[in-house]
């Protein structure tokens, strides 16, 4: 058995390891502020449409994940003391973030009779599915990486923004 070792630090010394602790263990601030970092990261990611850009659309114009602004405005940062998270509950995100192939699917009119398409008229049309080309919107960079490293170190020295 080996003999126990206690240290008797000087007050002031033992003071700022106190205060080391308690940042290690309070770290809801720290999160809340990385959770605030990826919020503006993927808020750039939509203004910037991709950090890569994105796959242009083929059958319309203006930016991808645009159109009504549905998807970008769900998109929420949660936090406690353990987490950082930013995510959204909006069915088709994950499709978009990663890509792939929607499933075949019936198309039938909402408001008229019949369906006008490719010059004729139907009752319905069977969609066999679309390819959907990932745009992740939900991404860093590293200059946002950066940033959390920074707020990192700053909430271990004490530093508060």
């Amino acid at each position: 058995m080996e003999p126990d070792i206690e240290l008797t630090f000087p007050d002031d010394l033992q003071h700022w390891l106190d205060e080391l602790e308690n940042r290690v263990k309070r770290r809801e601030p720290l999160m809340t502020r990385i959770a605030g970092i990826m919020m503006d990261a993927v808020d750039e990611n939509f203004v910037q449409g991709g950090r890569p850009a994105w796959k242009e659309l083929k059958y319309r114009d203006g930016k991808p994940l645009q159109l009504t602004g549905r998807l970008h405005n769900s998109i929420q940062p949660w936090s406690d003391n353990d987490r950082a998270v930013v995510g959204t509950n909006v069915v088709y995100a994950r499709i978009h973030q990663m890509g792939g192939q929607t499933r075949p699917h019936v198309i039938r009119p909402r408001n008229k009779k019949a369906l006008y398409f490719n010059g004729r008229f139907a009752g319905k049309v069977n969609h066999p599915g679309s390819k959907i080309d990932a745009r992740p919107f939900l991404s860093l960079t590293d200059e946002d990486y950066a940033l959390i490293r920074e707020a990192i170190i700053g909430h271990i020295n004490g530093n508060q923004d």
